[in-house]
């Protein structure tokens, strides 16, 4: 017997929500994430990977049921691929701020002349300034490009089955939703324990980053060997 649309909706929407459980999507949150220090502001990172997501999803999913395109098996790993150089990209800007020499530049007036003083934040953040407010954008496109690799091809599977093109994009759109929902949990519940640290354990705040972005770059690294050489990408 064919399962009635509703049925068909709520299991995407739950195949959505641990959509947002896949290893690659949680590392690369996580962080993003260790970059803020409110729950707000983590939250809102899942958001806008979410959002990303969804909007990939979509684009690709019109163009497969509307308009009858493949996706093909070197596509898809080409897209695996990327997904792990931007892991290593993300992990490594995290870990190079910490390990790496960020000096600023100050001018202050001694007796009517002018003198710069540099100082690096290499040893710690205790001498800290504020930032600009927080842009989402990497967020958005690390979402995005998700949204062309992994286990998304388990929803284009689905799509396969629905018979009404109308059912198919609600469908996606509902995956999507689930998506949303479960990444904004993980990113609020990730942003806990930099959001508790951040003011009175420095350093357990910043070993919590640099881990985070190390175990971004090392899963990047075993993606982009697993595609390339693993499954011939690069061969």
């Amino acid at each position: 017997m064919e399962p009635s649309p509703v049925t068909t909706l709520a299991l995407g929407f739950l195949l959505g929500m641990g959509h947002a459980l896949d290893a690659d999507h949680v590392i690369a949150v996580s962080t993003m994430v260790s970059r803020h220090r409110t729950l707000r502001r983590s939250s809102v990172v899942g958001i806008f990977w979410g959002l990303g997501h969804t909007t990939t999803l979509f684009l690709v999913g019109v163009a497969v049921i509307l308009f009858k395109v493949r996706i093909s098996d070197r596509l898809a790993l080409s897209m695996e691929f990327a997904v792990g150089i931007v892991l290593v990209a993300l992990g490594a800007s995290v870990v190079w701020g910490f390990l790496g020499r960020r000096v600023h530049a100050h001018a202050h007036r001694h007796g009517g002349e002018i003198h710069v003083h540099f100082h690096s934040h290499a040893a710690g953040e205790e001498h800290d300034h504020k930032h600009p407010s927080p842009n989402y954008r990497r967020s958005l496109l690390v979402g995005m490009l998700h949204g062309l690799a992994g286990s998304a091809a388990l929803m284009l599977l689905v799509l396969a089955t629905i018979r009404t093109p109308m059912l198919g994009l609600v469908y996606i759109l509902v995956f999507g939703a689930g998506s949303i929902l479960g990444m904004l949990g993980i990113s609020s519940l990730l942003g806990l324990p930099f959001m508790l640290t951040a003011e009175r354990h420095v350093g357990i705040h910043r070993g919590l980053r640099i881990a985070a972005g190390a175990a971004c770059v090392v899963y990047g690294i075993w993606i982009t060997f697993s595609v390339g050489i693993g499954q011939g990408l690069l061969q």
